[in-house]
């Protein structure tokens, strides 16, 4: 019988990352590395999340999907090669990222990558944080191209201020690129697939430019997403839990909930889920198996589980995510 799962994290080094995984989190960084990504739930080839609790401990998310797929997923869908669904991370940009596009899902495979839709929900904001997400009102195809011949396609990029608790959605073919002093969860479609259009021309942690993905990232981009706003919905109180939606998407579904110290609530049963804890810390009580997840930890809740409880043992926040 299976039980919510904590795995190990994985550790990204990137040119734009830092250190804040571990004053926020107290994440045990690699020494002196730049860490930009913290993948905390994956099933990519070469990267499948070692579990780290239980009497599964140290089998990986990739043996888990081969031999136990219909206990985890239920009735959701499976990723290419019937991998997990869905990629998690917490990002440190300690500076900007790439500004950047995935492809849609109708024009991936002839650009021989793969479709990514995301969202991004931020967890720590520096004052005057911003992400750059969409186009600005009335950018052309042409003037984007010729913005990018001249270096100054940045400011074809509509940019949003952001704080601590504000979400984006991003489909597939939207432009994209997360400013520096920002941490975000993201919870995305299982998906590595990234064409950039600009990196500041700045070099890799190897000392050289990195590759730019011009004619992909023309080809993927939706030209007439203008100016996309940040998620508005509000907290509707259900029981005693302020609940938010902030994803609803045929890939997966995101809410958020706020929880007193001492408050409980029920997962839905029979339904892939996972809880990633924003502030404080809670227990996710299954019927054999309790898991305590402080604030940066990951819990995958197998669609097998009936009765899944979660209770704050602090204040606290958390995503629930569900896989469709």
């Amino acid at each position: 019988m299976l039980y919510p799962l904590t795995f190990q994290p994985a550790f990204k080094e990137r040119v734009w990352g830092g250190r804040e995984l571990a004053r926020l989190y107290g994440k045990k960084l690699p020494p002196g590395a730049v860490i930009g990504e913290s993948w905390e739930i994956a099933d990519r080839p070469g990267d499948a999340s070692l579990i780290a609790n239980g009497p599964l401990a140290g089998k990986n998310l990739r043996w888990l999907m081969e031999q136990h797929a219909e206990e985890i997923l239920g009735s959701a869908k499976p990723a290419a090669d019937g991998r997990f669904p869905l990629l998690c991370k917490i990002l440190d940009a300690r500076e900007k990222l790439s500004l950047q596009v995935h492809p849609p899902a109708d024009k991936a495979a002839a650009l021989k990558g793969e479709p990514k839709t995301e969202m991004w929900y931020i967890a720590d904001a520096a004052p005057g944080a911003s992400l750059y997400v969409g186009l600005k009102r009335g950018v052309t195809r042409a003037v984007f191209e010729e913005k990018i011949a001249d270096g100054s396609v940045a400011d074809c990029f509509h940019r949003i201020p952001v704080k601590a608790g504000d979400t984006m959605f991003l489909p597939s073919g939207r432009v994209h690129a997360i400013g520096d002093g920002l941490v975000i969860f993201e919870i995305q479609q299982n998906s590595d697939t990234t064409y950039r259009v600009f990196d500041w021309n700045r070099v890799g942690l190897d000392g050289q430019p990195r590759e730019l993905h011009i004619a992909q990232s023309l080809a993927s981009i939706n030209f007439n997403d203008f100016e996309p706003k940040l998620v508005a919905t509000q907290f509707i109180t259900e029981g005693k839990i302020p609940k938010r939606a902030l994803v609803d998407d045929p890939l997966f579904q995101v809410e958020t909930w706020r929880l007193d110290s001492g408050a409980s609530g029920w997962l839905k049963p029979k339904h892939l889920q996972i809880v990633a804890v924003t502030t404080g810390t809670v227990e996710i009580r299954g019927a054999t198996t309790t898991v305590t997840l402080s604030a940066g930890q990951f819990s995958l809740i197998p669609a097998s589980l009936e009765k899944t409880e979660v209770l704050a043992k602090t204040e606290a926040a958390l995503l629930r995510v569900e896989a469709n």
